[in-house]
């Protein structure tokens, strides 16, 4: 399997890569800073250079063909403003969406946030944040039956070491969960078909990873 991930140089993006990679899976990282390439390299992903903020979706198509799925884990970053939110947290979902289904990417899972709703209020970055996270998947899930789409909302991310036990269910309620975790969950998450229309809230818990899925797939 050939796996594309957005936002390739993020820190749960090459936890992801690494998981991947060590299960003999091909992976490919979209990252904008060419200095990050041995990042990825080390990681066992092929780094891919492009601006998901400058690039037409004809751009994005072409990294995409050959692929078996798509990963969208990019962020602006918390020290950006709002205009980035916009233009990464949904602007680049939006572009990796149309390009996988141009590219005909059926899987496609996006790392979203919990809360995020296009009708959240409130005047502050991160209320900018949640809004754009919430149209992007608003977008995804509009697309219907052109994508075979997860949504993943994991609760406050920490870098403490993983446990590979977690809470994953249409709603947890708030609480931390380690990158290690989320990235485990991505990996499982795309070997499941049943997970496929499903938005999952993602916290810290006492279910083994891959049991979790399989609860959540219907298995």
């Amino acid at each position: 399997m050939r796996i594309v991930i957005a936002g390739g140089h993020g820190r749960i993006a090459l936890r992801l890569s690494r998981l991947l990679a060590a299960r003999g899976e091909e992976v490919a990282g979209i990252i904008r800073n060419p200095d990050h390439g041995d990042d990825l390299r080390e990681a066992g992903a092929e780094p891919l250079v492009l601006d998901l903020e400058s690039a037409g979706v004809e751009d994005v198509t072409e990294l995409l063909r050959g692929a078996d799925a798509a990963v969208f884990a990019a962020g602006a970053g918390p020290g950006s403003g709002a205009a980035r939110k916009e233009t990464v947290d949904k602007g680049a979902a939006v572009l990796l969406a149309d390009a996988a289904v141009r590219a005909g990417v059926r899987r496609y899972l996006v790392v979203s946030s919990m809360a995020a709703d296009p009708d959240h209020q409130g005047d502050e970055i991160f209320d900018a944040y949640l809004r754009a996270k919430g149209e992007a998947d608003a977008y995804v899930r509009s697309l219907g039956d052109s994508l075979d789409w997860t949504i993943l909302r994991p609760g406050m991310l920490t870098d403490d070491a993983g446990t590979g036990q977690v809470l994953l269910r249409a709603s947890t309620g708030r609480g931390p969960v380690p990158r290690d975790d989320v990235a485990a969950v991505i990996a499982e998450l795309l070997d499941y078909p049943g997970t496929v229309g499903l938005t999952l809230e993602l916290i810290s818990g006492s279910t083994p990873v891959t049991d979790a899925v399989k609860m959540v797939a219907g298995e």
